[in-house]
């Protein structure tokens, strides 16, 4: 395994795990732009724009694109976050250069008006079905609470009247101003001849034209608070919880990460064994999130409307009593083994791991193989976890929950 980087003189960086001996490659462009880098006015173009890429370019039509992906046998996508747009494929290595060169072509899209007027339907019927299905949206509603107007608190998919009033002008002035090359990395795994893949980036998006590109990071406030969202056709009750916790440049995040298993790893956790296991609700988990400067634990929870008080208040005892308590030995070391097995096991995937190595770079602009990995985990203690939990309270959150109720007791 080799660890190879290079930039273009436009800005553009490549960067590549090279492993012989794999029978794949992923291969994707990492821009990092996002919800966050939006505004109200604009909220959800970055993922609009994503949709929009693969509608045709210059001199491909959206069928023209589908058709020549399948004709390589590529598995492809894309996805939009609060901080990045990620366009992958991972193909046979001999197709390394034609999906190169594919990616880069539908990363200049023509953003023609009448795909945009078609693509702008798809977009607001997505957001409403979003809405009409469960958990209704929670996750965006304890978001907007939690963060306020902090632009971690926009929705990725923006708001029906953000995307009805978009215009094409509008989105191709963001483009304008987020896909710069500087703003964007090639990102290969698996199966690649790096040299071979600096110099497709040079015959594909070397002509790209830089620009200046910023992020302004704003500091978040915490804003603890409890929402009841009726929702008359729902059947069961779901709530979401967010809690602080460390950013994605702080060496806890991998404290974090543990705790979220110890807490509220959904194969097996406090809450499982609390709430699931005895067949107190259908589902209750705690995950870790992070980003550029801000850590997220989101907490999430479905059951009958009847047990939810008693179950949000479970919750926090949980909570409280890790806080108090901190967590066992025995505790850490299977969620070690847990988050080991699961590094591991995706590691083996270049597709998977195409998505650790280009996060990682973006976010930090780090390198850090399996072994890497597996060794920061491993350093852990169960102090580390207690100085966490005294750092980053996780009683002290934001709880929306949506359902048939109408009023819920809040948990004390």
């Amino acid at each position: 395994m080799e660890f190879h980087k290079h930039v273009l003189a436009n800005g553009l960086e490549v960067v590549a795990e090279c492993n012989d001996q794999a029978h794949s490659a992923g291969l994707g462009f990492f821009v990092k732009t996002g919800a966050r880098d939006e505004t109200d006015e604009i909220a959800g173009v970055s993922h609009f724009l994503e949709h929009m890429v693969f509608k045709g370019t210059a001199t491909r039509s959206a069928d023209d694109v589908n058709r020549e992906f399948d004709e390589m046998g590529a598995h492809y996508n894309a996805g939009t976050g609060e901080e990045g747009t990620v366009y992958y494929a991972a193909v046979l290595p001999e197709c390394r250069e034609r999906v190169v060169e594919l990616l880069a072509d539908i990363l200049r899209p023509s953003l023609r008006p009448a795909d945009f007027d078609t693509e702008k339907q798809v977009i607001i019927e997505e957001i409403r079905m979003h809405e009409d299905q469960p958990p209704y949206g929670a996750e965006e509603k304890c978001r907007a609470a939690h963060y306020g107007d902090h632009p971690l608190g926009r929705s990725v998919y923006g708001t029906v009247e953000s995307i009805t009033a978009l215009s094409v002008e509008a989105m191709r002035d963001y483009f304008e101003r987020r896909y710069s090359p500087g703003n964007i990395a090639l990102v290969g795994s698996g199966r690649i001849d790096f040299d071979a893949l600096v110099a497709d980036a040079e015959r594909y998006c070397g002509a790209w034209e830089p620009f200046e590109v910023g992020r302004a990071l704003v500091p978040v406030e915490q804003r603890p608070g409890f929402l009841v969202v009726s929702k008359s056709s729902a059947v069961q009750q779901y709530a979401v919880q967010m809690a602080e916790g460390p950013a994605g440049t702080d060496e806890d995040r991998y404290a974090a990460n543990l705790l979220a298993t110890v807490l509220g790893d959904d194969s097996g956790s406090r809450l499982y064994w609390e709430l699931v296991d005895p067949g107190r609700a259908e589902h209750c988990s705690l995950g870790y999130w992070e980003y550029d400067d801000a850590g997220l634990f989101m907490g999430y929870l479905a059951c009958d409307p009847e047990r939810a008080a008693d179950n949000l208040q479970r919750m926090l005892d949980v909570f409280r009593r890790a806080e108090r308590d901190g967590i066992s030995e025995e505790e850490l070391s299977q969620a070690k083994s847990k988050v080991a097995s699961r590094i591991v096991l995706s590691g083996e995937r270049p597709r998977n791991r195409l998505f650790a190595v280009g996060g990682e770079w973006v976010q930090r602009r780090q390198y850090r193989s399996v072994r890497d990995l597996l060794a920061a985990v491993e350093a852990v203690t169960c102090d580390d976890v207690a100085r966490l939990l005294r750092q980053y309270p996780l009683s002290e959150n934001t709880t929306v929950s949506i359902g048939p109720l109408t009023a819920l007791r809040e948990p004390q």
